[in-house]
């Protein structure tokens, strides 16, 4: 009789203290729905907006959520310990008499999917790799740098890539000299402006200036958001186009998409709480995610230029060291050919699964090849030589006792 293959045991991370909690709360049941149950045992890991570590078979089900303290009590702490021992993970079980015993749960790899910061950022990937884990998505450089909008940028103009023109100053630099960051700001850039935080996604804190008064409040509000704000030009007579990269060395291009604005800014709300419902397993448009944003499936621009954003975005993935899965958002005039590349998520939405379906890629395929991905780079990873004995400890002992 043929051996049954064993199943590989799968840990999502998801949640975080992110402004985009719930939005990595939705992706992360979306992925777990998606994978194969005759092949993958999903163990979900909850990090709660306070920091909790937590799992339990509740964390598979939307529902679950609206009841936080009744979550955490019926779920258990769960520890990935920063030590290259295993691939293991620490529970805290009840135990006889009212005692506390660990528990320990070998994983093959590692699926973070948390958007925004502690997760999207490079923080969450230090400790994968201190943990010596296999892991989906970017590294540490890579989703350090996707994450800071101002990096970010100087990554792309360096691979000659075209971006607007920007602006960018610290938050304590604004709250002692407003007046002549203003002042700096209309000298290199023209109005109407686009202000954001640095360090954010989901477009949470960018507002639109079309003046020197409306300037002043979308800083404000940028400021509340991170300590350093980037102040760009509207790409004027434009749109948005998307397109979303996979692979490590060698990654291929999605079809591109248009997302509809409902409001001046492609919006928080725009993003995740417009739309129907479909395949979710929540109520409303917010269940689906990214997906459930109206858009334009391929993006309504001539091939061309299509073929270009698509290079483009790869481009910009290698450029950032990204690897997995990545998102890459452009500003596009399809009437000049003009293109800028605005920014690269790391971790996108629904992880773009509404990109890969049309160019081929079912869901349950794309979590497939993310996992089979991970693997490859940790196999990568591991031709890497990180030990150097130089005898230095000896000889500095020795030097110390003469």
């Amino acid at each position: 009789m043929r051996e049954q293959r064993r199943k590989q045991r799968v840990a999502v991370i998801f949640g975080s203290r992110s402004v985009e909690h719930e939005v990595s709360v939705i992706s992360a049941v979306q992925a777990m729905d998606a994978m194969d149950p005759r092949r993958y045992e999903p163990l979900p890991i909850y990090i709660t907006r306070e920091g909790r570590w937590i799992t339990g078979p509740e964390l598979r089900r939307i529902d679950s959520y609206k009841d936080q303290q009744g979550l955490l009590n019926r779920c258990r702490p769960v520890v990935l310990r920063p030590e290259p021992f295993g691939n293991r993970l620490f529970m805290e079980e009840p135990g006889p008499l009212g005692t506390k015993r660990t528990r320990v749960t070998v994983v093959d790899v590692v699926f973070p999917v948390v958007h925004g910061t502690f997760g999207e950022d490079g923080t969450l990937q230090g400790l994968l790799e201190l943990a010596g884990v296999p892991y989906v998505g970017a590294g540490v450089v890579g989703s350090a740098v996707g994450m800071d909008k101002i990096v970010m940028k100087a990554a792309f103009q360096a691979q000659d890539l075209p971006v607007v023109n920007y602006l960018w100053f610290t938050r304590k630099r604004w709250q002692s000299a407003a007046d002549e960051v203003a002042a700096e700001i209309e000298r290199t850039l023209r109005y109407p402006l686009f202000v954001k935080p640095a360090n954010l996604g989901s477009s949470i804190g960018i507002s639109r200036a079309n003046d020197r008064a409306g300037l002043f409040d979308a800083i404000e509000v940028a400021a509340h958001y991170d300590r350093r704000l980037l102040v760009e030009e509207a790409f004027e007579g434009g749109i948005e186009v998307n397109c979303s990269v996979l692979g490590n060395d060698d990654p291929q291009a999605s079809v591109c998409e248009q997302p509809i604005a409902w409001t001046e800014i492609l919006s928080y709300e725009d993003k995740y709480l417009r739309g129907g419902g479909g395949k979710g397993k929540g109520s409303g448009g917010s269940a689906e995610g990214m997906a459930s944003l109206t858009r334009r499936i391929p993006a309504p621009v001539a091939p061309e230029l299509t073929a270009e954003i698509q290079r483009l975005a790869v481009e910009a993935f290698k450029a950032v060291d990204c690897a997995g899965l990545a998102r890459v958002d452009f500003l596009v005039d399809p009437v000049s050919g003009r293109i800028a590349v605005n920014e690269i998520n790391t971790m996108p939405g629904s992880l773009s699964f509404y990109l890969w379906e049309p160019s081929g890629v079912p869901f349950p395929a794309l979590v497939d090849r993310l996992i089979a991905l991970a693997l490859e780079r940790h196999r990568e990873r591991q031709q890497t030589t990180y030990n150097f004995d130089s005898a230095l400890l000896q000889k500095f002992s020795r030097g110390k006792a003469q």
